[in-house]
């Protein structure tokens, strides 16, 4: 049987309707897409935020005042982070000393040739903060960033160019020790494996104790500017475990390095007997 033209016009209406709908949709979806994606950084910061809350993560700053902290005037506060701005000592909390078992989180940036650490336990128990290329210091991995500082060295070298911002983290359970930088877990050791001895007995000789409690966080001023911001703790229950890495392997010192760190040892040693 043969239609007309308007009887045919009528049939094929709907599936042109139908067509049309299909393509507005697909151009929706494509839109939402694209907006999800440049969305996407401030949501991730969103979310990581929220997982903090929901670890039981308390915020030690909050990005506008000194409230819980002490210092003699030499830091200030510059666009939401701690800013180093002259000689005088270091940005230390009070309102509460480190947990024993605790996770830390902070970001910290560098100026050229800088040098500066997180103390988190009694005593010279320090995550080193450091310009790796421009300090005289990054010569030796044990004293390179993320090192637990004249211990431990780091498995690798993760930090970004000077003047950008690094993620760091300090997590310590019993007698385990985890420094992360920029999401890389670069040192985790148990402190009472004989295998590390002689990194713990060195930095005994420094004044440092691994074994120590209830110390002060502590932001160290070494004479360089230096940034921190987004600093944050949670105390670790007794039910989550911390078990080191098998594989742990912190780099190797260049030969040069570690004969001026045997001078440094042996003056360190001269001067203890002298007192």
């Amino acid at each position: 049987m043969t239609c007309s033209k308007q009887l045919c016009r009528n049939f094929l209406l709907p599936e042109a309707v139908f067509w049309i709908a299909s393509v507005l949709a697909c151009s929706l979806a494509s839109a939402a897409d694209s907006t999800v994606t440049a969305a996407s950084p401030s949501g991730a910061g969103a979310q990581a935020k929220q997982a903090d809350g929901l670890q039981g993560f308390v915020e030690l700053f909050d990005g506008k005042s000194f409230d819980g902290w002490e210092h003699s005037g030499n830091w200030r506060i510059e666009n939401g982070a701690f800013f180093r701005a002259a000689d005088g000592g270091p940005l230390t909390y009070k309102r509460k000393s480190v947990p024993d078992d605790f996770e830390l989180r902070f970001d910290w940036k560098v100026s050229k040739a800088c040098n500066s650490g997180v103390y988190y336990r009694p005593g010279q128990v320090e995550y080193q903060v450091l310009d790796n290329v421009d300090s005289p210091y990054g010569e030796n991995p044990r004293q390179a960033a993320a090192s637990l500082f004249f211990c431990m060295a780091p498995s690798r070298d993760a930090t970004r160019p000077v003047g950008e911002w690094n993620r760091g983290r300090v997590v310590c359970k019993g007698t385990v020790i985890q420094h992360w930088l920029n999401g890389q877990k670069v040192l985790d050791f148990d402190y009472t494996d004989p295998k590390w001895g002689e990194m713990v007995k060195l930095l005994a000789i420094r004044g440092g104790d691994l074994t120590g409690r209830g110390g002060e966080l502590w932001l160290q001023d070494h004479g360089q500017p230096v940034w921190y911001r987004n600093l944050r703790w949670r105390e670790i229950p007794s039910g989550e475990t911390l078990r080191p890495s098998l594989d742990f392997q912190p780099m190797s010192i260049p030969p040069a390095a570690l004969a001026k760190e045997q001078q440094r040892v042996q003056a360190m040693l001269e001067a203890a007997e002298s007192r």
